[in-house]
């Protein structure tokens, strides 16, 4: 095993660890890991053939030179991802913007109403407003608009509340693997020929997503079956569906934009929809006009704006500059050579037999690997090596990519996801209880992504 070999296992190993004991912010591992390994090569003189590629007129590079163009690695780095950093900016402002105009309030008023104490009927509009509220991306936001809504009414029709804490647990992990949901843009920063390719990875996730989510409402319906016939049916009166759906916080209400419901709808199908159809516009087009009209339609005003960007920008700005430490990694990781060299030695190790099956193994290890790892540990760790080796047998980037993110099934179950505990705060249910109830209906969806990306030819089964 040569030095190079050494340093990026040691490298992957002590990223790993800094982030599973929480010793550092993953943006600070991202940068600071890498860059202590590449300068340890610097000072060993392992950068001289990148060194004379770059600078040919340096014919006998020193430590200076060696140091120096880490530099380049890193902003080489940094430019590759930096599109899909952009276009995560702005599609979290979008979808944000139209949480704050209330354009998710009617879905969920009309689940409600037509539900009317129907436990069957609550339960699969559980399913379809977790659904549509998780298309922003975001967990604790799903979490706090399903729980807000939901919650009295479970208790007032004293249905179990832990399939509340499943249903929503799921239709957020399906949705989660959205582009700007936080695995898929993970991969997308990592693997530097998905950069910019968002509209082909949602094309290549949406046969999976779409079945699941069918499996999800199936299992919704059984469970509000089985809860139906424990309670039979109640009836609600309309000041009942009133104060369940109607906010008390003044600021919240004076965000709301009623009137412009169907006009906000309109626009968000129209964007996703664009975001589908191939060879339209990039999605940072899409998502940069789809925020700067939803500013001006919903808060004309000047001051509104700025308090739009302002309140929401907290959230944007730890996505970006994730992914833009993820570029910083990617570009030191792969230019040093860790990256070919770790791939190298992982390939030696492997059965041969086994690497037709690239795509089915990463699947396989991709479950285990992101519950026991954060998605930052295994996606920016684990993931590049793995798409190396997958690489020599003839797989691309792509099916790699789609591969390591079918086993998002279980990631959202892992005690490491941090708004977990306020899903399971607001329903004062037990964890492990409601991990084994949910980990029992995630293999279902573990099974539709693996089989969907395997008939489609998605991820081959075998190449």
């Amino acid at each position: 095993m040569n030095t190079i070999t050494i340093l990026a296992w040691l490298m992957i190993v002590v990223f790993i660890v800094l982030l599973m004991r929480k010793k550092l912010s993953p943006f600070t591992a991202l940068i600071i890991v890498p860059l202590v390994f590449a300068l340890i090569g610097a000072f060993l003189g392992l950068y001289t053939e990148q060194i004379k590629e770059l600078w040919p007129e340096i014919t006998n590079p020193n430590v200076w030179h060696q140091i120096r163009i880490l530099g380049e690695f890193v902003q080489d780095g940094v430019k590759k991802t930096s599109t899909t950093g952009i276009m995560l900016l702005f599609a979290i402002f979008y979808f944000a913007i139209m949480l704050n105009a209330g354009m998710f309030d009617p879905i969920t008023k009309v689940m409600i109403r037509m539900a009317n104490g129907d436990p069957l009927k609550v339960l699969v509009a559980t399913a379809v407003v977790a659904a549509a509220v998780s298309l922003n991306g975001d967990g604790t936001t799903t979490t706090l608009i399903v729980c807000t809504a939901f919650i009295p009414l479970y208790k007032k029709l004293n249905m179990k509340m832990m399939n509340l804490g499943v249903v929503v647990i799921l239709m957020n992990t399906i949705m989660n693997l959205l582009p700007w949901g936080g695995p898929t843009a993970r991969v997308i920063s990592v693997l530097t020929e998905l950069n910019g390719k968002d509209s082909e990875i949602l094309r290549a996730l949406l046969p999976g997503m779409i079945a699941a989510t069918i499996y999800m409402l199936c299992v919704s319906a059984y469970l509000g079956m089985k809860e139906r016939k424990r309670l039979g049916v109640a009836h609600l009166t309309e000041a009942d569906i009133e104060r369940l759906t109607t906010s008390v916080d003044p600021e919240e209400i004076a965000l709301k934009r009623p009137k412009l419901f169907w006009v906000n709808l309109t626009m968000t199908v129209v964007l996703i929809a664009l975001l589908m159809i191939e060879d339209t516009f990039p999605s940072l087009f899409l998502f940069l006009i789809g925020t700067i009209l939803a500013l001006l339609i919903n808060y004309p005003k000047l001051k509104d704006q700025k308090a739009r960007i302002q309140d929401n920008a907290g959230d944007a700005v730890q996505v970006v500059i994730l992914v833009l430490g993820a570029g910083a990694f990617t570009g030191l990781f792969t230019a040093t050579g860790m990256s070919d060299a770790l791939a190298l030695s992982l390939t030696s190790i492997i059965p041969t037999s086994l690497g037709r099956y690239w795509g089915l193994v990463i699947a396989f290890l991709s479950a285990p690997g992101t519950f026991f790892l954060s998605n930052d540990a295994f996606y920016y760790g684990v993931l590049p090596v793995l798409s190396d080796v997958g690489a020599t047998y003839g797989f691309t980037q792509m099916e790699m990519g789609v591969a390591s993110l079918l086993g998002q099934a279980f990631h959202l179950l892992s005690p490491l996801v941090a708004f977990i505990y306020l899903l399971l705060a607001k329903t004062e249910l037990d964890m492990f209880e409601w991990q084994k109830e949910s980990a029992k209906w995630a293999l279902g969806i573990f099974a539709i992504f693996i089989i969907t990306a395997g008939v489609l030819n998605i991820v081959p089964f075998v190449r």
